[in-house]
């Protein structure tokens, strides 16, 4: 099958790449610059230059496709818009992607997000609306489901479309701007490794490379129409991360009370992120296409050591 594949270069990107060449695939990687289309080359994909903001290059290259996996973002959007502006532009590249593809029953495969479920007391499952969550991130959380009910959409016109959701924390031995990193950053400038409350919040997390390996199969076998969750650990209490931080860093483990979490403090503007519960099943997405992590687990992956290059 020849891919095409934008975000080629990212985290999750840089492993879908050689997953998919080992697979038997061909692929083409979108690039904006020089060193994006040496990095892609470096992974053995064909350059196609271009980005994001280039809709008719983007339905030209998607028709010359066989399928197309989409991890990139107009991460330049940060700067003037935020995150709704940056998930906005996802909707015009969705509906091109969707132009060129209507009818042909070819598979796109968009990166989507796994939020909070709530007070539904229980996992997020496939099952669940995008992002549901609370009213503190309403707006993001509205953009975010346009964007993939807008993939999910396609199906009705002829496109196999599917969202694979990426864990809350992505993490891989070269993991360089992730969450995790923050953490670090923030517990040496600290001295100490906070966790919210009694740090009972559950958080989901996958290696990058098992995500990239469900990409793989959502592009070769997935439904029109679905949802899969990339998602190794469900439910890690988010002590036990902030405790494995601090054995690496040889700093103390302290609670942050929940009357200080909202005010500048340890946690800054991550305060109302790192106080939510973000526990998630894959058991859908196991049984269904036969994906089966295979890689260490966050808190293994805290302890091979490429978090912690110094210490």
């Amino acid at each position: 099958m020849r891919v095409l594949v934008t975000g080629g270069t990212g985290h999750t990107g840089s492993y879908i790449i050689p997953e998919l060449i080992a697979a038997g695939h061909e692929v083409t990687g979108l690039a904006r610059s020089d060193t994006a289309a040496t990095a892609l080359s470096a992974l053995g994909a064909t350059v196609r230059r271009g980005d994001l903001e280039d809709l008719d290059g983007l339905k030209e290259a998607a028709a010359d496709s066989d399928g197309v996996i989409h991890v990139a973002q107009r991460q330049d959007l940060l700067r003037t818009g935020g995150i709704d502006a940056v998930a906005a532009a996802e909707v015009p590249i969705m509906l091109a992607y969707g132009e060129a593809l209507a009818g042909t029953g070819k598979p796109l495969v968009a990166a989507g997000s796994i939020g909070s479920p709530g007070n539904l007391g229980r996992p997020a499952t496939e099952q669940d609306p995008a992002l549901p969550g609370g009213e503190e991130h309403a707006g993001t959380l509205r953009v975010r489901n346009i964007v993939e009910t807008t993939v999910i959409g396609l199906a009705e016109h002829g496109v196999r479309s599917s969202i694979v959701r990426i864990a809350t924390i992505a993490h891989s031995t070269t993991d360089q701007h992730g969450f995790l990193q923050r953490l670090i950053a923030l517990a040496k400038e600290k001295g100490v490794v906070g966790y919210p409350g009694d740090g009972a919040n559950q958080w989901n997390a996958v290696h990058a490379r098992d995500a990239a390996s469900l990409f793989r199969l959502a592009l070769e076998k997935g439904a029109a129409g679905s949802y899969w969750h990339a998602v190794g650990d469900g439910a890690i209490p988010f002590r036990d991360i902030a405790e494995a931080i601090g054995s690496r860093l040889r700093l103390p483990v302290v609670s942050i009370p929940a009357d200080v979490l909202m005010v500048p403090g340890y946690f800054g503007f991550l305060a109302n992120i790192v106080t939510k519960s973000y526990p998630a099943s894959n058991l859908i997405t196991r049984k269904t296409l036969g994906w089966e992590p295979a890689q260490p687990g966050l808190l293994d992956g805290l302890d091979n050591g490429h978090y912690f290059p110094a210490s």
